[in-house]
C-alpha cells in the first residue's frame, strides 16, 4: 500500500476523491468545492492518495495541529470496501502519527454509523468526547453533534477542540 501526498488540485485524482466525497458525506458533513480545492493552500493539510496494487483505493486529509494529527476526512472508495484495507489505512496512520483525533457521527444513528464506530475501536480509537458539536462547514450548512475519538488520551480535551474549531472550521 502507498500513501502519496497530493500537492495540487490540478491533481488528476482530485476529482475522484471530491466525486466519493460529495457522495459519501451529506451536505452538513463537508466542504463544496471551492473550499475543497482551497485545502491544497493550507501549510497544515495534506491530502494523501491511498493506492493499493497502484490503483487509488481511498484517501485522507489530515490536519497537522500542535500536538496531533486531525483526521478531517478518510474513506475507503465503495467498490474497495470489506477488504480489510481501512485497517491498513490506521496501521499507517499510527505508525506516522502517535496522536490522532478524529469526528465521527454518533453510533446509535444507525448501522453504518454503528459499524464506523466499532471498527475504529477495533483500531486502536476510543471515545473522548460525547458532546462535541462539529461547526458549520459554510452557509446553509447546519452544525452537527457528533463525537471525538483518538487514539490517545488528551490531558485538556478543551484546548484540543478550541484548536480544531480555530485551525479547521474558522
Amino acid at each position: 500500500m502507498e500513501f502519496l501526498q497530493i500537492t495540487s488540485p490540478d491533481d488528476y485524482r482530485v476529482q475522484q476523491i471530491y466525486d466519493s466525497y460529495a457522495s459519501s458525506f451529506p451536505e452538513d458533513e463537508r466542504r463544496d468545492w471551492y473550499k475543497f480545492v482551497r485545502l491544497f493552500e493550507h501549510p497544515q493539510v495534506k491530502v494523501i492518495s491511498v493506492l493499493n496494487e497502484t490503483e487509488n483505493i481511498g484517501y485522507l486529509i489530515l490536519w497537522e495541529l500542535s500536538c496531533f494529527v486531525f483526521v478531517e476526512h478518510f474513506e475507503v472508495f465503495s467498490e474497495f470496501r470489506n477488504q480489510k484495507l481501512g485497517s491498513h489505512i490506521t496501521d499507517y496512520l499510527f505508525q506516522n502519527h502517535p496522536k490522532i483525533i478524529l469526528e465521527i457521527e454518533p453510533q446509535h444513528l444507525n448501522e453504518d454509523s454503528q459499524r464506523r464506530f466499532s471498527f475504529y475501536q477495533r483500531n486502536g480509537f476510543h471515545l473522548i468526547d460525547e458532546m462535541y458539536i462539529q461547526p458549520s462547514y459554510g452557509e446553509g450548512k447546519k452544525p452537527l453533534a457528533l463525537w471525538l475519538l483518538a487514539n490517545y488520551h488528551p490531558e485538556h480535551l478543551v484546548e484540543v477542540k478550541d484548536e480544531i474549531y480555530d485551525v479547521i472550521y474558522h
